[in-house]
């Protein structure tokens, strides 16, 4: 997509995702407006700041909460495109404050898409939508016997199992406050584009990551507690459910995918961006702990019950009809021949002579979790889009964003 010229809105330009963008963006040659609420002490948010464009972008003050700043924003930028990324995307405080969370994610979009209905502009808005809003994907009889003893009631019924890799015909089964705003969303998105021609396109991403994602998140948690321990400022990980599958993709990879469907997205659709692959919060640690100088030889839960030696060891085969980049505990656990729950208390990770120890924190567990996400981007992939990065490009990128914050601030 030429970009050159062209005058781009971003709600949540200040967040992980559009802060990258609008950097992207600038040095290809659009105008970027950025939505953001009014800051008293007028300091440049962070993560502008720390991508270097703060003289490069117009910040236009408004609240996605208040459609009358929404309209001014559009009069001023006049966008040929919006990326809508502003949201309460935190899926845990979702949990402990819905009420919010629906009013800035429903309230939010519906405010955006009415003010572009009535004001006289004609944009594509390409919608930060979530794979969270698949929720409760079934991978095997014994999970979906699980889950129907958890909860009671599935709905919609699977159709048949697994239901992996996720296409966007898969049943969405949000499990948070957070994926419910996100459905709402999407389908609003849609409604907009046959109700009354709004260029609509919902794009599905998977967990995206890289240097200087929020330190709430997952892989943060994980990344920023290993070069902790590296650097002796602790002797442990502490970490919830390590059994959860996650889709991660590299941010900018993610990027790539947004400014395609902003460009060849047909407008009322919806595409999942996403890596093709799945890979446990276990993994991310172990892998993490690798690219940190941790020779891995085994792990083995804390009562010593379950061991697997060479863990990290690469496992290629092919699961749920695909191959795909894994570790060998990740395969175990695809094909339910380990699984780690509270009830173990943490695993040892041994590297040579060090036992690096895992504590499972019962209170990082979610209400309702979300057991595994995997990517079929088949779709979008139609339109051009290639994943260009390996987990191991994201987890380094991590790691070097945190050794450079203790070199610098003393942080880490």
């Amino acid at each position: 997509m030429d970009l050159k010229g062209t005058n781009v809105l971003i709600t949540g330009i200040s967040g992980f995702v559009g802060s990258q963008m609008a950097k992207r963006l600038v040095n290809e040659g659009a105008e970027v407006y950025g939505l953001q609420r009014r800051r008293a002490d007028g300091v440049l948010p962070h993560n502008l700041k720390r991508q270097g464009i703060g003289s490069q972008v117009r910040l236009l003050e408004g609240d996605l909460e208040d459609i009358s700043s929404i309209g001014a924003a559009l009069t001023e930028s006049d966008p040929d495109v919006i990326f809508h990324l502003g949201a309460q995307s935190f899926v845990p405080r979702s949990f402990s404050n819905p009420l919010e969370t629906e009013s800035s994610n429903c309230l939010g979009t519906a405010n955006l898409l009415e003010a572009i209905r009535v004001k006289d502009v004609d944009p594509t808005v390409v919608f930060a939508g979530s794979s969270e809003e698949y929720g409760l994907v079934i991978s095997s009889e014994e999970q979906y016997r699980r889950a129907l003893e958890k909860y009671g009631t599935i709905f919609p019924e699977p159709e048949s199992i697994p239901e992996v890799p996720i296409a966007e015909t898969n049943s969405l089964r949000p499990m948070s406050p957070y994926a419910v705003s996100k459905v709402y969303g999407d389908y609003l998105m849609r409604n907009y584009w046959h109700s009354y021609g709004v260029k609509t396109v919902v794009s599905r991403a998977f967990n995206h990551e890289g240097a200087g994602r929020g330190i709430m998140f997952v892989t943060s948690v994980v990344t920023s507690q290993v070069m902790k321990l590296k650097l002796g400022e602790t002797d442990k990980i502490t970490i919830g459910d390590v059994t959860a599958f996650r889709d991660w993709s590299h941010v900018s990879d993610v990027i790539d995918g947004y400014f395609l469907l902003a460009e060849k997205g047909r407008h009322g659709d919806v595409y999942n961006q996403g890596s093709m692959r799945t890979n446990s919060v276990l993994s991310y640690i172990l892998l993490s702990l690798e690219k940190a100088g941790y020779s891995l030889d085994k792990i083995e839960t804390f009562q010593g019950e379950k061991v697997v030696d060479d863990p990290t060891e690469p496992d290629r085969s092919e699961i749920f009809g695909k191959e795909f980049e894994k570790t060998k505990v990740d395969g175990m656990m695809l094909r339910g021949e380990i699984d780690f729950g509270p009830e173990d208390l943490g695993i040892i990770a041994h590297a040579g002579s060090e036992k690096i120890r895992i504590e499972f924190d019962s209170e990082r567990f979610r209400p309702a979790e979300v057991p595994i996400l995997f990517s079929d981007t088949t779709k979008i992939s139609k339109l051009g889009f290639e994943a260009k990065h390996k987990l191991g490009d994201i987890i380094e990128d991590q790691l070097n964003y945190y050794l450079s914050g203790a070199e610098r601030k003393g942080l880490y």
